[in-house]
Protein backbone atom coordinates (compact mmCIF):
# COMPACT_ATOMS: atom_id res chain seq x y z
CA UNK A 1 0.00 0.00 0.00
CA UNK A 2 1.29 3.54 -0.65
CA UNK A 3 2.13 5.83 2.25
CA UNK A 4 -0.77 8.12 3.08
CA UNK A 5 0.43 11.54 4.99
CA UNK A 6 -2.44 13.45 6.92
CA UNK A 7 -2.17 17.22 5.95
CA UNK A 8 -4.52 19.50 6.48
CA UNK A 9 -6.86 17.94 9.33
CA UNK A 10 -8.01 19.76 12.24
CA UNK A 11 -6.95 18.82 15.66
CA UNK A 12 -9.87 17.48 16.93
CA UNK A 13 -10.23 15.08 14.01
CA UNK A 14 -6.39 14.03 13.82
CA UNK A 15 -6.75 13.33 17.40
CA UNK A 16 -9.78 11.07 16.58
CA UNK A 17 -7.88 8.86 14.14
CA UNK A 18 -5.46 8.03 16.19
CA UNK A 19 -7.54 7.52 19.35
CA UNK A 20 -9.81 4.77 17.04
CA UNK A 21 -6.90 3.07 15.66
CA UNK A 22 -6.80 -0.25 16.43
CA UNK A 23 -3.81 -1.75 18.04
CA UNK A 24 -1.70 -3.38 15.09
CA UNK A 25 -2.42 -1.21 12.24
CA UNK A 26 -0.56 1.69 11.29
CA UNK A 27 -1.89 4.99 10.68
CA UNK A 28 -2.44 4.85 7.02
CA UNK A 29 -3.69 1.01 6.96
CA UNK A 30 -6.25 2.51 9.53
CA UNK A 31 -7.09 5.64 6.84
CA UNK A 32 -7.49 3.39 4.18
CA UNK A 33 -9.85 1.06 5.79
CA UNK A 34 -12.34 3.93 6.68
CA UNK A 35 -12.10 5.65 2.96
CA UNK A 36 -12.87 1.52 1.48
CA UNK A 37 -15.64 1.51 4.09
CA UNK A 38 -16.91 5.26 2.32
CA UNK A 39 -16.00 3.95 -1.14
CA UNK A 40 -17.85 0.76 -0.49
CA UNK A 41 -21.16 2.99 0.85
CA UNK A 42 -21.09 4.72 -2.54
CA UNK A 43 -20.44 1.79 -4.83
CA UNK A 44 -22.40 -1.52 -3.83
CA UNK A 45 -20.66 -3.49 -6.56
CA UNK A 46 -17.45 -3.43 -4.62
CA UNK A 47 -16.80 -5.88 -2.11
CA UNK A 48 -18.05 -4.90 1.19
CA UNK A 49 -15.07 -2.99 3.30
CA UNK A 50 -13.53 -5.00 6.03
CA UNK A 51 -15.22 -3.83 9.42
CA UNK A 52 -12.67 -1.76 11.20
CA UNK A 53 -13.36 -2.57 15.34
CA UNK A 54 -11.58 -0.88 18.47
CA UNK A 55 -9.82 -3.11 20.34
CA UNK A 56 -12.05 -4.62 22.91
CA UNK A 57 -9.52 -2.62 25.65
CA UNK A 58 -8.77 0.26 23.31
CA UNK A 59 -8.84 3.16 25.38
CA UNK A 60 -6.49 6.75 25.44
CA UNK A 61 -4.16 7.93 27.93
CA UNK A 62 -1.48 11.00 28.59
CA UNK A 63 1.85 10.20 29.99
CA UNK A 64 3.39 13.05 32.11
CA UNK A 65 6.86 13.17 33.36
CA UNK A 66 7.07 10.62 30.64
CA UNK A 67 11.05 9.86 31.15
CA UNK A 68 11.85 7.16 28.17
CA UNK A 69 8.09 5.39 27.83
CA UNK A 70 7.69 3.02 30.54
CA UNK A 71 4.02 4.04 31.37
CA UNK A 72 3.76 4.26 26.94
CA UNK A 73 5.04 1.15 26.55
CA UNK A 74 2.98 -0.27 29.46
CA UNK A 75 -0.21 0.97 28.35
CA UNK A 76 0.61 0.33 24.46
CA UNK A 77 0.42 -3.48 25.69
CA UNK A 78 -2.58 -2.98 27.24
CA UNK A 79 -4.11 -1.90 24.28
CA UNK A 80 -3.87 1.97 25.01
CA UNK A 81 -3.58 4.90 22.46
CA UNK A 82 -1.35 7.66 23.92
CA UNK A 83 -2.66 10.86 22.94
CA UNK A 84 -0.04 13.36 24.71
CA UNK A 85 3.21 13.07 26.16
CA UNK A 86 5.29 15.37 28.32
CA UNK A 87 8.51 15.78 29.07
CA UNK A 88 11.01 18.77 30.19
CA UNK A 89 14.72 16.50 29.91
CA UNK A 90 16.19 16.72 26.42
CA UNK A 91 18.08 13.46 26.44
CA UNK A 92 14.90 11.82 28.03
CA UNK A 93 12.52 12.83 25.06
CA UNK A 94 15.17 11.90 22.56
CA UNK A 95 15.20 8.61 23.64
CA UNK A 96 11.27 8.27 24.06
CA UNK A 97 11.29 9.45 20.52
CA UNK A 98 13.51 6.83 18.99
CA UNK A 99 11.39 4.15 21.07
CA UNK A 100 8.22 5.23 20.78
CA UNK A 101 8.22 6.81 17.78
CA UNK A 102 5.87 9.69 19.63
CA UNK A 103 6.37 13.29 19.36
CA UNK A 104 6.82 14.40 23.14
CA UNK A 105 6.14 17.97 24.25
CA UNK A 106 9.19 19.97 25.97
CA UNK A 107 7.29 22.65 27.95
CA UNK A 108 7.40 22.99 31.41
CA UNK A 109 4.10 21.26 32.69
CA UNK A 110 3.32 23.91 34.90
CA UNK A 111 3.09 26.03 31.94
CA UNK A 112 1.17 24.49 29.84
CA UNK A 113 -2.46 25.62 28.96
CA UNK A 114 -4.38 23.25 30.75
CA UNK A 115 -7.45 23.35 27.75
CA UNK A 116 -5.01 22.29 25.46
CA UNK A 117 -4.23 18.73 26.85
CA UNK A 118 -6.55 16.08 24.41
CA UNK A 119 -9.25 14.85 26.36
CA UNK A 120 -7.98 10.98 28.02
CA UNK A 121 -9.17 8.09 29.88
CA UNK A 122 -6.46 7.28 31.99
CA UNK A 123 -3.60 9.66 33.32
CA UNK A 124 -0.27 8.66 33.91
CA UNK A 125 2.31 10.39 35.81
CA UNK A 126 5.38 9.20 37.44
CA UNK A 127 6.19 12.88 39.18
CA UNK A 128 9.96 14.01 40.02
CA UNK A 129 10.93 11.42 43.19
CA UNK A 130 13.87 13.52 44.10
CA UNK A 131 12.25 15.91 46.32
CA UNK A 132 10.78 12.40 48.38
CA UNK A 133 13.06 9.78 48.25
CA UNK A 134 15.09 9.16 51.20
CA UNK A 135 18.62 9.89 48.95
CA UNK A 136 16.98 13.11 48.04
CA UNK A 137 15.94 14.43 51.29
CA UNK A 138 18.95 13.44 53.40
CA UNK A 139 21.31 14.96 50.30
CA UNK A 140 19.18 18.22 50.37
CA UNK A 141 18.65 18.49 54.34
CA UNK A 142 22.76 18.13 54.35
CA UNK A 143 22.43 21.15 52.24
CA UNK A 144 19.87 23.00 53.73
CA UNK A 145 17.94 22.94 51.22
CA UNK A 146 14.45 22.29 51.04
CA UNK A 147 12.29 19.07 50.19
CA UNK A 148 8.60 17.68 49.78
CA UNK A 149 6.40 20.18 48.38
CA UNK A 150 8.39 23.38 49.27
CA UNK A 151 11.68 22.22 46.54
CA UNK A 152 10.38 25.41 44.04
CA UNK A 153 11.96 23.22 41.16
CA UNK A 154 9.94 19.89 41.49
CA UNK A 155 8.41 19.33 44.31
CA UNK A 156 5.32 21.12 43.47
CA UNK A 157 4.51 19.58 40.27
CA UNK A 158 1.99 17.26 41.72
CA UNK A 159 -0.41 20.47 41.81
CA UNK A 160 -0.03 20.87 37.84
CA UNK A 161 -1.24 16.73 37.33
CA UNK A 162 -4.14 18.17 40.27
CA UNK A 163 -5.23 21.21 37.71
CA UNK A 164 -4.96 18.51 34.63
CA UNK A 165 -6.99 16.01 36.79
CA UNK A 166 -9.59 18.75 37.32
CA UNK A 167 -9.81 20.24 33.99
CA UNK A 168 -9.57 16.57 31.64
CA UNK A 169 -11.37 14.66 34.20
CA UNK A 170 -10.03 11.12 33.19
CA UNK A 171 -11.79 8.29 34.31
CA UNK A 172 -8.54 6.96 35.75
CA UNK A 173 -5.55 8.04 37.28
CA UNK A 174 -2.25 6.04 37.43
CA UNK A 175 0.72 8.24 39.25
CA UNK A 176 4.18 6.21 40.41
CA UNK A 177 6.91 7.51 43.15
CA UNK A 178 9.12 6.31 45.42
CA UNK A 179 8.05 4.49 48.45
CA UNK A 180 9.46 7.47 50.77
CA UNK A 181 6.47 9.25 49.55
CA UNK A 182 4.12 7.88 52.09
CA UNK A 183 6.35 8.62 55.03
CA UNK A 184 7.59 12.06 53.87
CA UNK A 185 7.13 14.93 56.17
CA UNK A 186 5.77 12.43 59.25
CA UNK A 187 2.90 11.72 56.48
CA UNK A 188 1.78 15.06 56.02
CA UNK A 189 2.97 15.05 52.18
CA UNK A 190 0.69 11.86 51.59
CA UNK A 191 -2.39 13.13 53.53
CA UNK A 192 -2.06 15.95 51.17
CA UNK A 193 -2.03 14.61 47.65
CA UNK A 194 -5.12 12.08 48.98
CA UNK A 195 -6.87 14.94 50.19
CA UNK A 196 -6.46 16.55 46.91
CA UNK A 197 -7.32 13.44 44.87
CA UNK A 198 -10.33 12.82 47.13
CA UNK A 199 -11.49 16.11 46.34
CA UNK A 200 -11.52 15.75 43.08
CA UNK A 201 -13.68 13.14 42.85
CA UNK A 202 -11.35 9.76 42.73
CA UNK A 203 -11.28 6.86 45.15
CA UNK A 204 -7.61 6.11 45.53
CA UNK A 205 -6.18 2.57 45.86
CA UNK A 206 -2.55 2.59 46.58
CA UNK A 207 0.24 0.40 47.33
CA UNK A 208 3.88 -0.12 47.90
CA UNK A 209 5.29 -2.77 44.86
CA UNK A 210 8.22 -4.22 44.72
CA UNK A 211 9.52 -5.00 40.63
CA UNK A 212 11.64 -7.39 42.30
CA UNK A 213 8.89 -9.99 41.04
CA UNK A 214 9.22 -9.07 37.47
CA UNK A 215 12.72 -8.14 37.03
CA UNK A 216 16.28 -9.21 39.10
CA UNK A 217 16.24 -5.66 41.11
CA UNK A 218 15.15 -4.91 44.84
CA UNK A 219 12.88 -1.74 43.82
CA UNK A 220 9.92 -0.62 45.56
CA UNK A 221 7.96 1.84 44.44
CA UNK A 222 4.43 3.41 45.29
CA UNK A 223 1.97 3.05 43.16
CA UNK A 224 -1.44 5.00 43.08
CA UNK A 225 -4.43 3.98 41.12
CA UNK A 226 -7.75 5.93 41.07
CA UNK A 227 -10.88 6.08 39.53
CA UNK A 228 -13.28 8.36 39.52
CA UNK A 229 -16.43 8.25 41.38
CA UNK A 230 -19.23 8.99 38.81
CA UNK A 231 -17.47 7.15 35.86
CA UNK A 232 -17.68 3.24 37.88
CA UNK A 233 -19.93 1.82 40.30
CA UNK A 234 -18.78 1.01 43.74
CA UNK A 235 -18.36 -2.53 42.95
CA UNK A 236 -16.54 -1.72 39.80
CA UNK A 237 -14.14 0.17 41.68
CA UNK A 238 -13.85 -2.30 44.37
CA UNK A 239 -13.19 -5.09 41.66
CA UNK A 240 -9.51 -3.58 41.62
CA UNK A 241 -6.63 -4.91 42.95
CA UNK A 242 -3.16 -4.88 42.63
CA UNK A 243 -1.35 -7.53 40.92
CA UNK A 244 0.23 -10.31 42.26
CA UNK A 245 4.12 -10.84 41.39
CA UNK A 246 4.70 -13.87 39.25
CA UNK A 247 5.91 -16.58 41.32
CA UNK A 248 9.08 -17.35 40.15
CA UNK A 249 11.59 -14.39 40.95
CA UNK A 250 14.36 -13.87 38.06
CA UNK A 251 18.03 -13.36 38.11
CA UNK A 252 20.74 -11.59 37.50
CA UNK A 253 21.88 -13.92 34.55
CA UNK A 254 18.60 -13.66 32.93
CA UNK A 255 19.91 -10.18 31.94
CA UNK A 256 23.68 -10.02 31.88
CA UNK A 257 25.01 -10.19 28.46
CA UNK A 258 26.11 -13.87 26.97
CA UNK A 259 29.40 -12.71 25.38
CA UNK A 260 32.12 -10.66 27.04
CA UNK A 261 31.80 -7.12 27.72
CA UNK A 262 34.18 -4.25 27.25
CA UNK A 263 36.95 -3.74 29.27
CA UNK A 264 35.47 -0.03 30.03
CA UNK A 265 33.06 -1.09 32.07
CA UNK A 266 35.23 -2.93 34.36
CA UNK A 267 36.47 -0.92 37.30
CA UNK A 268 39.68 0.63 37.65
CA UNK A 269 41.93 -1.08 40.63
CA UNK A 270 41.72 2.59 42.16
CA UNK A 271 38.09 2.61 42.31
CA UNK A 272 37.62 -0.82 43.50
CA UNK A 273 39.99 -0.09 46.52
CA UNK A 274 38.48 3.04 47.03
CA UNK A 275 34.80 1.20 47.36
CA UNK A 276 36.21 -1.65 49.75
CA UNK A 277 37.59 1.07 52.20
CA UNK A 278 34.64 3.09 51.90
CA UNK A 279 32.30 0.31 52.68
CA UNK A 280 34.53 -1.12 55.95
CA UNK A 281 34.93 2.63 57.22
CA UNK A 282 31.22 2.71 57.26
CA UNK A 283 30.99 -0.93 58.50
CA UNK A 284 33.14 -0.32 61.41
CA UNK A 285 30.38 2.83 62.24
CA UNK A 286 27.48 0.47 62.28
CA UNK A 287 26.44 1.89 58.68
CA UNK A 288 25.47 0.06 55.83
CA UNK A 289 26.17 2.32 53.07
CA UNK A 290 28.89 0.44 50.59
CA UNK A 291 28.98 -1.49 47.28
CA UNK A 292 26.70 -3.68 46.12
CA UNK A 293 28.16 -6.71 44.72
CA UNK A 294 25.97 -9.65 42.73
CA UNK A 295 26.29 -12.64 40.89
CA UNK A 296 24.58 -14.71 38.22
CA UNK A 297 22.04 -15.86 41.07
CA UNK A 298 21.05 -12.72 42.61
CA UNK A 299 18.86 -10.02 42.83
CA UNK A 300 20.27 -6.47 42.76
CA UNK A 301 19.73 -3.31 45.00
CA UNK A 302 17.73 -0.66 43.48
CA UNK A 303 19.38 1.08 40.48
CA UNK A 304 19.38 4.85 40.59
CA UNK A 305 20.04 7.69 38.64
CA UNK A 306 23.79 8.56 40.19
CA UNK A 307 24.63 4.70 38.65
CA UNK A 308 26.91 6.49 36.42
CA UNK A 309 29.08 7.74 38.62
CA UNK A 310 30.64 4.84 40.22
CA UNK A 311 27.81 1.97 39.43
CA UNK A 312 29.07 1.12 43.47
CA UNK A 313 24.97 -0.17 43.86
CA UNK A 314 25.16 -2.82 41.42
CA UNK A 315 28.51 -4.38 40.79
CA UNK A 316 28.99 -7.69 38.89
CA UNK A 317 31.20 -9.99 39.91
CA UNK A 318 33.88 -11.40 37.65
CA UNK A 319 35.02 -13.66 39.78
CA UNK A 320 37.61 -14.37 42.62
CA UNK A 321 40.74 -11.66 42.54
CA UNK A 322 39.14 -10.15 39.55
CA UNK A 323 37.38 -5.90 39.90
CA UNK A 324 34.15 -6.13 39.46
CA UNK A 325 32.32 -4.61 36.47
CA UNK A 326 29.68 -1.86 35.85
CA UNK A 327 26.50 -2.90 34.46
CA UNK A 328 26.57 -1.96 30.52
CA UNK A 329 23.90 -0.05 29.08
CA UNK A 330 21.84 -2.68 27.46
CA UNK A 331 22.11 -4.95 30.93
CA UNK A 332 20.60 -1.74 32.58
CA UNK A 333 17.73 -1.49 30.34
CA UNK A 334 17.00 -5.10 30.40
CA UNK A 335 17.14 -5.05 34.67
CA UNK A 336 14.90 -1.97 34.39
CA UNK A 337 12.43 -4.75 32.11
CA UNK A 338 12.31 -3.29 28.95
CA UNK A 339 12.09 -6.64 27.16
CA UNK A 340 12.40 -7.12 23.75
CA UNK A 341 8.82 -7.74 23.04
CA UNK A 342 7.83 -3.85 24.09
CA UNK A 343 10.56 -3.02 20.94
CA UNK A 344 8.82 -5.51 18.84
CA UNK A 345 5.37 -3.60 20.12
CA UNK A 346 7.03 -0.31 19.17
CA UNK A 347 8.06 -1.55 15.60
CA UNK A 348 12.09 -2.18 16.97
CA UNK A 349 12.47 -5.23 15.99
CA UNK A 350 16.10 -5.02 16.08
CA UNK A 351 16.04 -3.82 19.30
CA UNK A 352 15.60 -0.78 21.09
CA UNK A 353 18.64 1.70 20.26
CA UNK A 354 20.96 3.54 22.33
CA UNK A 355 20.59 6.93 21.26
CA UNK A 356 22.35 8.85 24.16
CA UNK A 357 25.68 8.51 25.84
CA UNK A 358 26.31 5.93 28.94
CA UNK A 359 26.14 8.86 31.40
CA UNK A 360 22.57 9.94 30.18
CA UNK A 361 21.20 6.42 29.71
CA UNK A 362 22.21 5.12 33.25
CA UNK A 363 20.80 8.25 34.40
CA UNK A 364 17.33 7.48 32.29
CA UNK A 365 16.62 4.14 33.98
CA UNK A 366 17.68 4.99 37.49
CA UNK A 367 14.62 7.00 36.53
CA UNK A 368 12.05 4.83 35.09
CA UNK A 369 9.21 3.16 36.27
CA UNK A 370 9.69 -0.48 35.69
CA UNK A 371 7.36 -1.34 32.62
CA UNK A 372 6.29 -4.99 33.48
CA UNK A 373 5.12 -3.48 36.73
CA UNK A 374 2.86 -0.98 34.82
CA UNK A 375 1.69 -3.36 32.53
CA UNK A 376 0.59 -5.47 35.15
CA UNK A 377 -1.16 -2.84 37.08
CA UNK A 378 -2.54 -1.33 33.84
CA UNK A 379 -3.70 -4.61 33.29
CA UNK A 380 -5.90 -5.20 36.11
CA UNK A 381 -7.18 -1.80 35.12
CA UNK A 382 -8.29 -2.54 32.00
CA UNK A 383 -10.57 -5.35 33.82
CA UNK A 384 -12.35 -2.41 35.69
CA UNK A 385 -12.94 -0.61 32.06
CA UNK A 386 -14.48 -3.26 30.39
CA UNK A 387 -17.11 -4.02 33.38
CA UNK A 388 -17.73 -0.72 32.89
CA UNK A 389 -18.12 -0.78 28.88
CA UNK A 390 -19.90 -3.88 29.51
CA UNK A 391 -22.62 -2.49 32.14
CA UNK A 392 -23.04 1.07 29.35
CA UNK A 393 -23.58 -1.74 26.60
CA UNK A 394 -26.41 -3.47 28.82
CA UNK A 395 -27.90 0.17 29.84
CA UNK A 396 -27.74 0.94 26.27
CA UNK A 397 -29.72 -2.31 25.22
CA UNK A 398 -32.27 -2.08 27.38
Amino acid sequence: MPHMSVRNVSPENHEWLHATRPPGLTLSEHIDALLSGLRADEDSSLPPAPVVQLHPDSFTFIDLFAGIGGFHMAMRANGGQCVFANEWDRFARETYRSWTSHEVDNRDIRLIPVDTIPDHDVLCGGFPCQPFSIAGVSKKNSLGRAHGFDDERQGNLFFAIRDIIREKQPKVIILENVKNLKSHDKGKTFRVISSEINDLGYEMREQIVDAQGWVPQHRERIFMVCFRRDAFTPEEIESFSFPKPPKRTPKMRSILEKTPVDIKYTLTEGLWTYLQEYAAKHRAKGNGFGYGLVGPDDVSRTMSARYYKDGSEILISRGEGQTPRRLTPAEASRLMGYKERFAVLMDKPEGFPQVVSDTQAYKQFGNSVCPLVVEAIGAEVVKVLQARQARLQTSQAI
